[in-house]
């Protein structure tokens, strides 16, 4: 849905696609900073809301953490939006993927979402924690249902 790009250093965009051991790339990515996120479509004067999450915390066999929030920033412009320079309120810092050993392939997902309400925040109950994110019961709260674009990537720690 929608051309959301994902892009890590050395590897480019790697929307739906599995991140490999090697080349380093499956320990690269825990070490690099925040990917890289476009999106060719948007409009400027719209904002928007970017989330990270894994539904496969701690693993595919037992979600019991899912959505760990991974990322969250809320106001973002469009026209930053477009050049992957995402500047807005930084509701989740960026954290990077790193599944647990023996819990297989994690996916990592990208929502982006048109923000059509103002003073979006984490209520008391959700900001300390990232795992058990009720992302649906967030986006129902704030009424945000556009969306925009969707993608995500797989990895699994090495020692799988």
């Amino acid at each position: 849905m929608g051309e959301l790009q994902v892009s890590y250093p050395e590897m480019g965009d790697i929307s739906c696609k599995i991140v490999p051991d090697c080349n380093g790339y499956r320990q690269k990515i825990t070490q690099w900073p925040k990917p890289v996120v476009k999106y060719p479509r948007a409009v400027d004067g719209s904002t928007y809301i970017l989330m990270m999450v894994d539904p496969d915390a701690p693993s595919r066999a037992d979600p019991r953490f899912k959505y760990w929030r991974h990322w969250l920033v809320a106001d973002i412009n469009g026209s930053t939006m477009r050049n992957g320079n995402i500047e807005g309120s930084v509701l989740t810092e960026y954290g990077a993927p790193t599944p647990p050993p023996q819990t297989g392939f994690h996916r990592y997902q990208f929502f982006l979402y048109l923000q059509e309400r103002r003073n979006i925040t984490l209520r008391p109950q959700e900001s300390p924690y990232r795992q058990f994110w009720r992302m649906d019961d967030f986006l129902s709260h704030y009424q945000i249902t556009k969306k925009r674009g969707s993608t995500q990537f797989m990895t699994q720690n090495p020692m799988n």
